[in-house]
This record gives structure tokens, C-alpha cells and sequence, in this order.
């Protein structure tokens, strides 16, 4: 099969990268293809770590031949057709009792990874896509990459080299993860400060008749004429007749926080 020749590899989850509709977006994963010279047939595995931190596993074969064919041992579906595009595109077509289940179109980007778009129906007819993105896993493969490839065997300056790649690939994965939380926890702080901000400028448009004091919780209300103002009375001592907004507190840079 020389025309899926930049498709058989163990591809690495990009999670970050990828677009998520149907599923929640999974914590990592694995995709590889082969195709099996002595069947004739193209297998697909997935491995992959849910949200959950549960392992989750998928595989089945499909003859590439153009024509639907039959896909033992699996729940979901029953039945696959393989349709080639281009050196740079395929698609497998799944079927559960000759029902359309789901296309997933595989297609290699002018970056080298790998784009894998699932569009399925769901049970009210509604398109939903989930696009994952993968780059080549960095290893020596104990297999030929395609049909017309040699069989590596992994030799000491390979294993030497692989060592070296599963190192840096953990340790750069290792800073990415880092960056990302704090780039998250940056902007969770930044969501924070502009509710602040928001309130705090709700509160100084407010009808304010006291001075308020740093650390003491007052209570905002709005009036019947959309107008607010600021007071020392707590809600139940109004009888709840006026409409409390929030109970607050003034922080030291004189911003507002909501006490719940």
C-alpha cells in the first residue's frame, strides 16, 4: 500500500491542538497504523487517558480495497469501506448494520502531523466533528513504516539515539505542561481581577452615603428605578423587600469582592 505510505507510523496526541464536540478531550493518546503485508489489511489501534485517568483502548482491521467489509469483535460498529483521496488523504467509512456511524478522514498537514476529523450523527441527526491532531511519535518502529520498507532492527546507535529522544520528548513535554498551567492560572487571575473590576464599578456608580471601611461587609441592592446603592443593612433587615445584588467587601486596593 505505497499510498499510504506517510500514514504508517505511531502518531502522539497533541490534546491542546485539538477540537472537541462529542467526546471530552482526552489527557493523551496514542494512534498507529500498520498495514499487514501476509492479510492484506490496514489495523488501526488507539490507546488513550480520558479526563477520568482512565486507559481506554480501541482497535480493529479493514481491507483497503475500496469495497464495505465486515469488522469483527467490536460493539460500535460492524462494517468499514476504505476510500483513498490522495497520498496526503484517506478516509474509513463505519457502519453499524449498514447505518452510516462515522468518517473519519485522516490527512497529513504541510507540518508533517497527522489531522484526524471524526464526523458523526448524533440521536437528534446533528453533525458533530471532533478533530485530533498528532505528530510522529519520536522511536525506533520494530516494524517496516510501509510495505516497501525494510524491517529495523533497533541497533546500539539506535537505541543510544531513541533513549536520547524519549528524554528530551518527556522533558519538553514536561516544561509545556508547565507553561500551560501557569499561562491557565495567569488567566483564571486575570478572570478574577476583571470581576473585581466589574463590581467594583457597579459599586462606585452606586448612591454611597458613608464611608466605607477596608475589610467590612456591606450589602449592595438595586432600587426599583434600576438605580443602586450601597448599605450597612443586611438584607433580612429589610424584610427582604429591597433586591439584593451581593454582599461585598472592600480589599485594600480599594477593589470590591463578593462574599457568598
Amino acid at each position: 500500500m505505497q499510498e499510504l505510505y506517510n500514514f504508517l507510523f505511531s502518531w502522539q496526541l497533541f490534546p491542546e491542538m485539538g477540537t472537541y464536540h462529542s467526546n471530552e478531550r482526552p489527557k493523551s493518546g496514542i494512534y498507529k497504523l500498520s498495514f499487514h503485508e501476509g492479510t492484506s489489511q490496514l489495523h488501526f489501534e488507539m490507546n488513550w487517558v480520558g479526563i477520568d485517568n482512565h486507559a481506554y483502548n480501541t482497535s480493529y482491521h479493514i481491507t483497503p480495497d475500496g469495497n464495505k467489509h465486515q469488522v469483527s469483535n467490536n460493539l460500535i460498529f460492524n462494517q468499514a469501506a476504505y476510500q483513498f483521496e490522495d497520498h496526503k488523504n484517506f478516509t474509513i467509512h463505519l457502519f453499524s448494520n449498514d447505518a452510516p456511524f462515522v468518517s473519519i478522514n485522516h490527512e497529513i498537514l504541510h507540518n508533517g502531523y497527522l489531522k484526524v476529523t471524526e464526523t458523526k450523527f448524533n440521536e437528534l441527526g446533528e453533525e458533530q466533528v471532533d478533530i485530533s491532531i498528532y505528530h510522529k511519535q519520536l522511536s525506533v518502529l520494530p516494524y517496516a513504516a510501509s510495505v516497501a520498507g525494510a524491517v529495523i532492527k533497533p541497533t546500539e546507535v539506535g537505541m543510544i539515539k531513541h533513549k536520547a529522544l524519549a528524554a528530551m520528548e518527556e522533558q519538553t513535554d514536561l516544561q509545556l505542561n508547565q507553561i500551560r498551567q501557569q499561562i491557565e492560572l495567569l488567566a483564571s487571575q486575570a478572570q478574577e481581577i476583571n470581576r473585581r473590576k466589574e463590581l467594583s464599578m457597579m459599586i462606585y456608580n452606586a448612591q454611597l452615603n458613608f464611608t466605607p471601611v477596608i475589610g467590612n461587609i456591606y450589602h449592595l441592592y438595586e432600587k426599583k428605578d434600576g438605580n443602586y446603592f450601597l448599605s450597612m443593612i443586611a438584607p433580612s433587615e429589610w424584610n427582604n423587600q429591597l433586591n439584593n445584588i451581593a454582599s461585598v467587601k472592600m480589599l485594600a486596593d480599594h477593589t470590591w469582592i463578593e462574599i457568598k
